[in-house]
C-alpha cells in the first residue's frame, strides 16, 4: 500500500473520531480541537503528496 492510500484511509479515521468526539463533547472540548489539528495536519500533508505526484 503506498504512502497516499495509508494518509487517506488516516484521514478517513481522524473524519470519524473527530465527528464522533464533537457529538459526544462538544466542538470546544481540548480533545475535540486536538483531533481537529490533527486533521488538519494530515490534510496537509496529503496536499503536498499530492502537489508532488506521490
Amino acid at each position: 500500500m503506498n504512502y497516499e492510500k495509508v494518509t487517506l484511509q488516516k484521514i478517513e479515521d481522524l473524519r470519524n473520531k473527530l465527528a464522533k468526539c464533537a457529538y459526544n463533547k462538544g466542538f470546544t472540548n481540548t480533545e475535540t480541537v486536538q483531533v481537529s489539528q490533527q486533521l488538519d495536519n494530515l490534510l496537509n500533508a496529503y496536499s503536498d503528496i499530492k502537489r508532488r505526484g506521490n
